[in-house]
């Protein structure tokens, strides 16, 4: 059993190390140690029968006891180690399907995505462990609830590969059959083994699971519903162009980030806003940051930015994408960034009405350096060179003409949509020095009346307390208390 257990724990340092290393690893050292291990204790206990309660520190000869000891210790500490590392990697993957509360994920390698550490699970295992062993009375209750949690592992495990070789694999079904069956025959055996041994300690993984399961269950049901609530509460573009420029309030100074989640449209949080309060601010700016797969995004793809609306509305949206080693610990900094990239895309847009005469263009959905040194200077002055030019909008139009016909067809253009741009960036420097404020939408998500109590109970307690102390957008994103300003809003479930 033990052995068995030991080998699955190298596959937990799938993430830290190639596979290869692993197999390598397994084959050459891991294995050929685990044969002469278990094969010298059984050849131990042929000849010393009443010893099999100790029997690896019995036999060891007393010469080289203490050496031994220490590797042993060693070879727990890493063990552990590998089981702590695995629970890290699954509570990452639950963070990024919305199934687990959102916590602190510090990446320790540039190389490997799954080099991760999470402080506060690294703090509830450290709980469970000193809990489990004071609370047990000897060591064989701890190993019963040990064998329950392997044996059901390895039980899902089997399940769940049976799932890949169907669904994935495309495999035949003989195989399937045959895989399936010679699994279960010695897993099946284990299970009805730790079955008996529930009431001897074998309950308590299965307590630990049960109730991991319910805060994952209930985390995962409340952020699915709210955010099919922002979705299906979208604010269309026709009801925004028939409020007018002013949006029918009184735009005051300033610049609004508004954070939101959704990446297309208006969210519904703005309209709650506008609808309860009597001024908004002169540009308002719709935020959607993103996390993607990769170490690192290049600073000249990070801002995807778009207009909202006809131009006297001063609308937009900006697309901020980071790897999941990026962090914008200044808040500071991530303004500059922004609105440099703000300032970037009126540029560029205006060119773009001045070219509107040529007739070969092209869709591009990033910016490149070069277009960016080719129309920033150190001062932020607009300067051109003989270069294409790309744009940060999804769905902008840009030219790729020869670099000569590029710039006679800037230079060459009316002095309408320079003065336009002229104006337009005046007035954005205005705004920013008026002071920028973050708007951040709260949803809170209850129950409806009449609900039965168990999803009161979930909804209006569980949910509600672990979305209070969990990690909140405003940490993450490293927003000022002094310029946040919270919008809530109730949904009912």
């Amino acid at each position: 059993m033990l052995s068995i257990t030991g080998t699955e724990a190298l596959f937990a340092d799938l993430a830290h190390f190639p596979v290869s290393a692993i197999q390598i690893a397994f084959t050459l050292v891991v294995f050929p140690c685990l044969l002469a291990a278990y094969c010298g204790q059984a050849a131990y206990l042929i000849n010393h029968r009443d010893h099999v309660s100790d029997a690896f520190y019995r036999s060891i000869p007393e010469s080289i006891y203490w050496p031994v000891f220490i590797v042993a210790t060693a070879a727990a500490t890493v063990a552990s180690q590998a089981t702590i590392s695995a629970t890290f990697s699954i509570i990452k993957q639950a963070l990024a399907l919305g199934c687990f509360p959102r916590v602190k994920v510090v990446h320790t390698s540039k190389k490997f995505l799954g080099q991760i550490y999470v402080p506060d699970i690294n703090w509830i295992l450290m709980i469970l462990c000193i809990a489990v062993t004071a609370g047990f009375e000897n060591k064989r209750q701890i190993g019963n609830a040990y064998g329950t949690a392997v044996v059901l592992v390895m039980l899902v495990t089997t399940l769940l590969m049976v799932l890949i070789m169907i669904l994935v694999w495309r495999c035949h079904w003989i195989l399937v059959l045959l895989f399936t069956g010679l699994s279960l025959v010695v897993e099946c055996a284990y299970l009805f083994a730790v079955l008996f041994k529930v009431n001897q300690g074998g309950w308590v993984p299965l307590v630990i699971a049960g109730a991991f399961l319910i805060i994952m269950y209930i985390w995962h049901y409340g952020t699915v519903k709210r955010y099919e609530f922002e979705m299906h509460s979208k604010v269309s573009m026709a009801w925004i162009l028939g409020l007018g420029p002013s949006l029918g309030l009184v735009r005051v100074p300033g610049i609004g980030l508004v954070y939101t989640e959704l990446a297309s449209g208006v969210p519904h949080i703005f309209s709650h806003f506008i609808t309860n309060l009597p001024a908004i601010h002169s540009v308002v700016v719709f935020v959607c940051v993103k996390y993607l797969p990769v170490y690192t995004v290049p600073e000249e793809e990070r801002f995807l930015v778009k207009r909202i609306g006809p131009k006297n509305f001063h609308i937009f949206r900006c697309v901020a994408r980071y790897g999941y080693k990026d962090l914008h610990k200044k808040d500071d900094d991530f303004e500059k960034k922004l609105f440099d990239n703000l300032f970037l895309f009126v540029r560029l847009e205006a060119m773009m009405e001045g070219c509107s005469d040529s007739d070969e263009y092209s869709i591009y959905g990033q910016q490149t350096q070069q277009s960016r040194e080719a129309l920033l200077d150190n001062n932020g002055n607009t300067t051109y060179s003989n270069m294409d030019l790309t744009i940060t909008s999804v769905d902008s139009i840009v030219p790729v003409k020869s670099p000569i016909h590029v710039n006679n067809t800037v230079r060459s253009s009316g002095q309408v949509s320079s003065q336009t741009e002229s104006a337009e960036l005046e007035f954005l420097n205005s705004c920013r020095d008026a002071g920028v404020v973050h708007i951040m939408g709260n949803t809170v998500v209850m129950a409806r009346r009449g609900s039965r109590f168990y999803k009161r109970i979930a909804i209006d307690y569980v949910y509600a307390f672990l979305r209070k102390i969990c990690r909140e957008n405003s940490v993450i994103f490293n927003v000022p208390h002094e310029s946040l300003l919270n919008v809530g809003q109730v949904f009912f479930v």
